[in-house]
């Protein structure tokens, strides 16, 4: 180790391997020496899994290493189930250790369940040592949230839970909040209480920008999946529809669009972390009715409207150059079209070419910067909604040039082929879409009438749309994005409240 540290002092390179990178950092760590201390962190949070993401933030305990031990935490709860499931660190954690891990709002988990059968299969590992830890764990789970059924059935007639005398108080407490979330009572008071606030979902829908009340907007919403609500969160800089808006690095990025007046080639970018708008470079054509997708780092701008014509050029931008870069034009001319990427291929679908709507689609391969024409849709769409999903591409809705659709498709790229999906439960075009949380949904939008807040999802697994809380403003040519892996997700989600659920709180509940 001494070795490997007097070479690094002198060529500013370590070798970090498999083998010697505990011995290393613990060596680095000893003297001091920074610089094999980050390349070693680095390293340890590359090979962050399942199977070892609790020993990695249990051994920064040791050796102090604040940024990977955060890290490491964050792994965790971003991947509670496959950790719970599969780890066998998992089994060796302290029942403080654990209160710590699932009391956490920010914990990943899609059914509240899992997370009481983690505790089980935790106790199950020592049961003499550990079942007495069954009331202290079962109050850091989400018990209201879990199905009425799985409650009574599951936890109520769990052995540790009923040869537990502090465990009754704790579900007839579940028992009053659930009663609360299914009679829509105090909706506000369920964030305080710790056995029925909803966690911080992983992810937050955007919806950007769009018409409302007979004119542009520049408002921006958060779909928080979680708690089932929207939040105002940030007004765009300039009011726009008919524009995209796509998730990079980051960042919001809002793509042409159009005022009323005048058609835009600008773009701007919101940094979420700072919540600061910024100008960067302007596209080489003006786009309303623009499609916008990302891919490999490239944001993907095609077809659209430039005030004259209906345009079949696209061009893509990098952001660490600040470049648009003009890509082969598409085949057919495209304005109100949608698109998205998969399996590392752009998928265009539908749209208005100046005369007809459109049921033709094509792809693009950047490897060879060509357009392939694929199998047409079964019906023409402008004001389409286009999504990869379920490893297909979605059509959905849209304008068949008489009425506003219910109807979707989906394409297999594998037989080049369209078949029929279950209809929205409304008829809408120039809408929102994006994939959340495993479902499909479809946001806002025209239906023939009026513009609309409502919103609704499709499960694939189920096969069949449900409907979701409503926008706060009814909007068409809107564009909905989803937001990740940010440091500061929480301010864009409903607010929660880390009060404690005390005796004094049972009037409110």
């Amino acid at each position: 180790m001494m070795k490997l540290i007097i070479e690094y002092a002198y060529t500013g390179f370590v070798p970090v391997t498999q083998d010697n990178i505990q011995e290393l950092f613990i060596a680095a760590d000893r003297f001091d020496v920074k610089g094999i201390i980050q390349v070693c962190s680095d390293h340890l949070e590359e090979q962050l899994a399942p199977q070892n993401c609790i020993g990695i933030g249990q051994f920064t305990d040791v050796y102090y290493h604040p940024e990977l031990k955060r890290k490491a935490f964050l792994f965790t709860l971003n991947h509670f189930e496959e950790v719970a499931a599969t780890s066998e660190e998992f089994l060796l954690l302290s029942a403080e250790e654990l209160v710590n891990i699932i009391e956490n709002d920010q914990l990943n988990v899609k059914k509240e369940k899992t997370v009481f059968e983690a505790i089980l299969r935790w106790i199950a590992y020592a049961p003499e040592e550990r079942r007495e830890y069954i009331s202290l764990l079962l109050s850091n789970v989400r018990l209201a949230l879990m199905s009425p059924e799985y409650v009574i059935d599951s936890i109520t007639e769990n052995e540790l839970v009923k040869a537990c005398k502090e465990c009754g108080p704790i579900l007839l407490k579940t028992l009053d909040a659930m009663l609360a979330l299914r009679t829509r009572r105090f909706t506000d008071s369920i964030f305080y209480n710790p056995l029925a606030r909803p966690r911080l979902p992983p992810a937050i829908l955007l919806a950007v920008g769009g018409w409302s009340g007979g004119s542009p907007t520049n408002g921006i919403e958060a779909y928080d999946v979680r708690a089932d609500r929207w939040i105002n969160v940030a007004n765009q800089e300039v009011l726009r529809a008919y524009h995209g808006a796509a998730f990079l690095n980051g960042s919001l990025y809002c793509v042409g669009g159009f005022d009323s007046v005048e058609q835009f080639s600008t773009m701007y970018r919101f940094d979420l972390g700072t919540h600061t708008w910024q100008e960067v470079a302007p596209m080489h054509t003006s786009r309303c009715y623009v499609s916008i997708t990302v891919m490999d780092g490239y944001i993907y701008a095609m077809g659209g409207y430039d005030g004259q014509d209906r345009l079949e050029t696209a061009e893509r931008y990098l952001p660490s150059t600040n470049q648009w870069t003009l890509i082969a034009p598409m085949h057919d001319q495209r304005s109100d079209a949608s698109c998205t990427t998969l399996h590392s291929k752009v998928y265009i679908c539908g749209g208005f070419n100046g005369a007809e709507c459109l049921s033709t689609a094509e792809c693009y391969n950047p490897e060879t910067d060509q357009w392939t024409v694929i199998s047409s849709m079964a019906t023409r769409r402008s004001g389409i909604g286009v999504i990869a999903y379920a490893d297909h591409v979605f059509a959905v809705g849209g304008f068949n040039g008489t009425s506003r659709l219910h109807t979707a498709e989906a394409y297999n790229p594998y037989t080049d082929t369209w078949h029929a999906v279950p209809s929205m439960l409304n008829p809408r075009s120039n809408f929102g879409i994006a994939v959340l949380d495993h479902r499909l949904f479809v946001v806002g939008g025209f239906n023939g009438f009026t513009t609309t807040h409502d919103i609704e999802c499709y499960d694939v697994e189920a096969g069949e749309w449900s409907d979701v809380c409503d926008m706060e403003i009814s909007r068409s040519a809107l564009s909905c994005c989803v937001v990740y892996g940010l440091p500061n997700l929480a301010e864009y989600a409903a607010p929660r409240h880390s009060l404690q659920f005390s005796g004094e709180e049972d009037e409110v509940q």
